[in-house]
């Protein structure tokens, strides 16, 4: 039928509609954002309401409303939600996550797949415990700059592109500073801190999971400076993420 689509998707937020109903907003594959009514998915007695939640990567069929979509049918491809939400801080990466990838793609129903496709592998990486979730966090923040044409500099002054490394960074001016260049305000991270962005953006993992505790704090606080800079406000979710590093994680090789 012509009304009827089918993708999929990530949930990225939801909203009570009425007494019954929610309003969904998922990322999906080929259509982008996606903001379509979920009916009577607040009854206990609803078929797929829990499919429905915050994280859940799903295969969904939609027709096609005047003002909003209706969801008519929901099939798990991934339950990325039940370990994120028992815990909390890989419950507070996620929801960072699906926060930026909600701002991140401003139209709907235009095509995000790169994005798409990060915000996946973020959720599979925190779902499956393997890797530290702000080490996770940060790679995503880095890649998802990228994808919107934001990548901090980091091996090469953003002014004029002399290689570096250079010891000035300034988020204002998009990342590393050679000393010709460098403007007021900046930040001078160390080799390792630098090290660490690059590995984060280009996952190497094994280089960034050597970094040691200083380095990966001051290398988020420059990733999510440099991400609410250029998003212009803050994210609700990031004050709440939980940066410690987690007890006997070890990376993948």
């Amino acid at each position: 039928m012509v009304n009827l689509y089918r993708d999929t998707g990530v949930v990225l937020r939801t909203h009570k509609l009425g007494e019954a109903d929610r309003i969904i907003t998922l990322l999906t594959r080929r259509h982008g954002k996606v903001r379509a009514v979920a009916k009577g998915v607040r009854r206990t007695s609803s078929r797929f309401g829990a499919r429905l939640e915050p994280f859940g990567h799903v295969d969904v069929q939609f027709y096609t409303g005047r003002s909003l979509d209706v969801i008519t049918q929901v099939e798990t491809v991934d339950a990325f939600a039940l370990p994120l939400v028992a815990d909390y801080q890989r419950y507070t990466a996620a929801s960072a996550i699906a926060e930026t990838a909600d701002r991140l793609s401003a139209e709907e129903g235009e095509p995000v797949l790169k994005l798409y496709m990060l915000v996946v592998g973020a959720l599979r990486a925190l779902a499956g415990g393997e890797r530290d979730s702000s080490l996770v966090l940060d790679a995503f923040f880095l890649r998802a700059m990228a994808y919107a044409g934001w990548a901090p500099a980091i091996t090469e002054c953003a002014r004029c592109g002399l290689p570096g490394p250079h010891k000035a960074f300034s988020v204002s001016a998009g990342g590393s500073m050679c000393p010709d260049c460098r403007v007021p305000g900046c930040v001078h991270p160390s080799q390792e801190v630098l090290t660490l962005l690059a590995a984060l953006l280009h996952g190497e993992w094994p280089v960034a999971e050597a970094a040691q505790p200083v380095p990966r704090r001051d290398a988020s606080g420059l990733v999510a400076a440099h991400l609410q800079w250029h998003l212009e406000r803050q994210l609700r979710s990031l004050p709440l993420v939980e940066r410690r590093a987690r007890e006997g994680a070890t990376g993948a090789q």
